[in-house]
């Protein structure tokens, strides 16, 4: 089953009036997370989609399985009830859930290729670096494939293996392509909202109750390059 939100979102780096909902049933809900807000409570007290959620929807006992970073927009999942929530999460811990993102990255790029590296994190810094010795062979692959070119920018699919700590930016602005505003990886400048032009755009999961394939989409931000090079 597929489903997909076609309308552009507006990014707010603010509490937004509603979370929207891009799919929901009794066991699981698909949302919209803005760009700006954290994913669940953290120490800057601001308000998260996991408590704004919670309220939207008056179900205090909704899980978040997984997680998006702070600037970057897209789809996340929630559990509805504890056995569809133990599912879900055995589904990202045995990497059968399929992410997609897409990313507006300085440079150009031509034609679809993989990147390899071995990602080392820096608690101190908050940071991940790509190294390129991957002989032991656990690094990380990213698939990649440009979907439209600008003069200076190039829209990206992206499609990570695994799950390791800023993966997609770290590897990206490795290869030489940093993401637009991301200049804790090396963008030329930040965006006013702090956001960066990382989103997550389809999700590929087993329900956990039924065991049918799901995909849910989300609509890219309607702001800024998303406007002129989203096909």
């Amino acid at each position: 089953m597929s489903v997909r939100s076609t309308s552009p979102t507006q990014k707010s780096s603010t509490e937004p009036a509603a979370i929207r909902i891009l799919w929901s049933d009794e066991a699981v809900v698909a949302a919209l997370k803005p760009a700006g807000i954290p994913v669940q409570p953290d120490p800057t007290g601001d308000p998260d989609l996991l408590s704004l959620l919670r309220r939207q929807l008056n179900e205090p006992e909704l899980h978040l399985v997984h997680r998006l970073d702070r600037p970057v927009s897209g789809v996340v999942l929630f559990g509805r009830t504890r056995r569809a929530t133990e599912g879900l999460n055995s589904q990202f811990r045995h990497r059968s859930v399929r992410k997609v993102y897409w990313a507006i990255v300085e440079g150009r790029v031509e034609g679809p290729r993989e990147l390899y590296g071995v990602l080392r994190r820096d608690p101190r810094r908050r940071k991940a670096t790509v190294l390129t010795d991957v002989e032991q062979g656990a690094g990380g692959v990213l698939r990649v494939r440009p979907l439209n070119l600008g003069e200076r920018y190039t829209l990206l699919e992206v499609e990570p293996e695994g799950g390791a700590f800023h993966q997609i930016r770290a590897q990206l602005s490795a290869a030489g392509w940093p993401i637009k505003g991301d200049v804790k990886y090396g963008a030329r400048r930040g965006e006013r909202d702090r956001s960066i032009h990382l989103h997550a755009f389809a999700i590929t999961f087993g329900h956990p109750a039924t065991g049918v394939p799901m995909v849910v989409e989300a609509p890219v931000p309607m702001s800024g390059l998303w406007t002129t090079l989203t096909p």
